[in-house]
């Protein structure tokens, strides 16, 4: 389990194949100075599991499964990432529960820069829009992020927006983003779950929910 706040900007600096998937070397010296095999670290919102480690940096194997759902297929060496170390038992919750697990993929179609933070506009999957709300939390590669604006029902595209303070355009991938880059979106797991619920209700008959 994660929280959403990044502790460093990481780079990949190798892919070898593996299987019908990939072996990542991610230069993290934070992350990577205390890893050990088996632990979860997250990259650019993405759960991946430590399977070898140096002074800075650690490997990982990525599923096809997850190159085929996840902007991180689009990675290539240098590409830069956000870093988070699972949360440990007792800490703080400083954003929201992430579970590295990404729901969708989601596209840059505005950024607007203010005097002292940026508004990014986002593009989502349709069937994610239910699951966004106006000053709920998302997590976009990795980062805990609190929805400021979104799209009206029905609207096509679906869209949501956040406001980037200095302090997350500094410390995460999200300060360099442009448009038509892609990103990886969690949604609220709360969310998913109460989705979930009402799926297996019924209406009684001749009646309504």
């Amino acid at each position: 389990m994660f929280t959403g706040i990044i502790e460093e900007i990481g780079e990949i600096t190798a892919i070898a194949p593996s299987g019908d998937g990939w072996r990542l070397t991610v230069r993290a010296p934070k992350a990577a100075a205390d890893a050990v095999h088996g632990e979860s670290i997250a990259v650019s919102g993405v759960c991946l599991t430590v399977v070898d480690s140096t002074a800075d940096t650690f490997d990982a194997d990525v599923m096809k499964q997850t190159l085929d759902v996840a902007a991180l297929g689009d990675a290539s060496v240098g590409t830069r990432v956000n870093i988070e170390k699972a949360m440990p038992v007792g800490a703080r919750l400083g954003g929201h529960i992430v579970q590295g697990h990404v729901d969708g993929v989601g596209a840059v179609l505005e950024v607007r820069p203010g005097a002292q933070w940026s508004v990014l506009r986002m593009a989502l999957p349709a069937d994610l829009a239910p699951l966004i709300v106006d000053k709920g939390s998302i997590s976009v590669d990795g980062t805990s992020l609190t929805v400021s604006a979104v799209s009206a029902p029905n609207e096509a595209p679906a869209w949501f927006e956040v406001s980037l303070i200095p302090e997350t355009l500094q410390s995460t991938t999200l300060g360099t983003r442009a448009v038509g880059d892609r990103v990886n979106l969690e949604t609220d797991i709360l969310a998913r779950h109460v989705e979930r619920l009402l799926a297996f209700r019924t209406a009684p008959e001749g009646g309504s929910l």
